[in-house]
């Protein structure tokens, strides 16, 4: 029996549908799109046909490249803002209570059906009509609803309760979403098996169309014409990171996250990490005066920076200028952290050597639906994690930031690691963490993924007390302050979904913290 590829992800259902196009001899952009498309279906309060995201694919061979669909400002063409339907949603995370905004003035012009569609015709190998099936045969006929995500469900119910539309997604026979029951979306179902029974230009010009109506200023939106007629999903060279024997590929400017990891790989080469006793206490004040630097290079107009000279982090990802962040005091400020991230990561290596990690989001949902597609509206506009300016402040046209990071490790150029996280701000802290589990504490693929977490932000420090020696915690508390400590692994510090090539081996590790599933795809 043959292994034809294995997959990581955050649903049953989404690792099932890649592994199924892997066993009909797909490769990994084939299974990876199969199972982005599935998990818009079952994975709906995460991602969305009217999300966006990011891929890093390729092989030795090939080379390697990012598809960057992630979400642009719209408003192209508009003399002035109209009147928004914008406005502020409270959710209750138990712990704490957040403001997000919504309405359709929170959408920004989406890139997830579009990037999909352009990934395949890139590297695909398969018929789209293949690729589609598993998707669109779960939105017609319906799936079985996973503990995590009537989970994710609920707590959002005052974002996707908002409207007619979107509560039919979300609340079969008008209940609470509970994890066994049955949850269908025709209306997709039927749109994905058009896309891939006819003609994918055409259905695409009626989805764009379909946002212009209802997403556009008279609807007190800011979507036009000009936005969609300028979005197409855009191919950049991968953000390079040499460490060790291994180089890190991960997403470049515009993204944020992408550059917050390879200096925080770069910070702890300087800190002499390794050697400490893992989860320990001086492996984990390391860990945390890592953090820190890396929470005070974004509060110093990071993002500012990379729109501005967007090579400049190449040469501090290179070592350039990193020792004085290591000597900074942390940062005054403070950000408020979005306890749920509502985004997703898959991960795929094929037999072949072929690698692919994909991160998408569709933030918490607008509250708003395509008339007739079933297909609940990001509301990237109204996230403070992606508007560290403010709310409408982007450029028309420009691409928006986030901190998305697909990332994938080679040896001699062949891929031996990809991974990425969901979380919001947390992805830089969870992929870092990983990536320094691995490849500096050489620890299983397992407890790479699922020891216990830390991130820093401003002032503030959140950590799992699980698995740490007996004083570490105690350090941790004398050195932070009020610091949140968590008893148990939380979906507060993202999904990392990671997948391996190691000595021939193809192997991978879920996030427990976010119902990580692996999955050999088997002849």
């Amino acid at each position: 029996m043959g292994i034809r590829g294995v997959i990581a992800a955050s649903d049953p259902h989404t690792a099932i549908a890649g592994a199924q196009i892997l066993r009909r001899g797909g490769n990994a952009v084939d299974a990876i799109v199969a199972a982005k498309l599935a998990a818009t279906v079952t994975e709906l309060p995460l991602t969305s046909l009217a999300g966006g995201g990011a891929c890093l694919w390729g092989n030795a061979e090939d080379g390697y490249e990012v598809l960057d669909f992630f979400a642009a400002a719209p408003g192209l063409g508009l003399a002035a803002l109209p009147v928004l339907d914008f406005a502020p949603v409270a959710v209750d995370f138990g712990q704490t209570t957040q403001i997000f905004h919504v309405g359709k003035g929170a959408a920004a012009v989406p890139g997830e059906l579009v990037g999909l569609l352009d990934l395949h015709r890139r590297a695909g190998s398969l018929p789209l009509r293949e690729i589609v099936a598993p998707a669109a045969k779960w939105a017609r006929d319906g799936f079985v609803v996973s503990a995590q995500i009537a989970k994710i469900a609920a707590v959002i119910t005052p974002i996707v309760g908002r409207t007619p539309a979107v509560a039919r997604l979300f609340f079969p026979g008008e209940h609470m979403l509970q994890a066994g029951d049955r949850l269908a979306n025709p209306e997709l179902g039927d749109f994905l098996h058009a896309l891939g029974e006819g003609s994918p230009d055409t259905l695409v010009a009626q989805y764009w169309s379909s946002l212009v109506t209802h997403f556009g200023p008279s609807q007190g939106a800011l979507i036009t014409a000009q936005d969609v007629a300028a979005y197409e999903p855009v191919a950049r060279e991968p953000l390079r990171v040499p460490f060790g024997r291994h180089v890190v590929l991960t997403n470049p400017p515009p993204s944020a996250g992408g550059g917050l990891i390879g200096a925080g790989l770069r910070i702890a080469e300087l800190l002499g990490l390794g050697q400490e006793t893992f989860l320990g206490r001086q492996h984990l004040v390391a860990l945390t005066t890592l953090m820190a630097s890396v929470s005070d290079l974004r509060q110093s107009g990071y993002d500012d920076q990379l729109r501005s000279d967007p090579g400049w982090i190449h040469d501090l990802v290179a070592g350039a200028g990193i020792p004085a962040w290591v000597e900074r005091a942390r940062a005054q400020t403070r950000r408020r952290e979005n306890p749920l991230g509502a985004t997703t990561h898959v991960s795929v290596i094929d037999a072949q050597g072929m690698a692919a990690a994909m991160t998408t989001s569709n933030g918490e949902g607008c509250g708003e639906a395509l008339p007739g597609l079933g297909i609940h509206v990001n509301n990237f506009l109204g996230e403070d994690d992606i508007n560290p300016g403010g709310f409408h402040r982007l450029a028309p046209g420009s691409r928006m930031s986030t901190m998305m990071s697909p990332t994938i490790v080679v040896a001699g150029d062949r891929p031996c690691l990809a991974l990425g996280s969901g979380g919001s701000n947390r992805i830089r802290s969870a992929i870092l963490q990983a990536l320094l589990n691995l490849l500096v504490y050489h620890r299983s693929l397992d407890e790479a993924v699922n020891a216990a977490r830390l991130h820093v932000e401003g002032e503030k420090l959140w950590f799992e007390n699980c698995g740490l020696a007996a004083d570490a915690a105690d350090a941790l508390q004398a050195a932070w302050p009020g610091a949140t400590c968590f008893d148990s692994p939380n979906l507060f510090f993202g999904g990392v979904n990671c997948v391996a090539s190691l000595d021939d081996r193809l192997c991978g590790a879920g996030d427990r913290r976010r119902g990580g599933v692996v999955m050999l795809a088997e002849d």
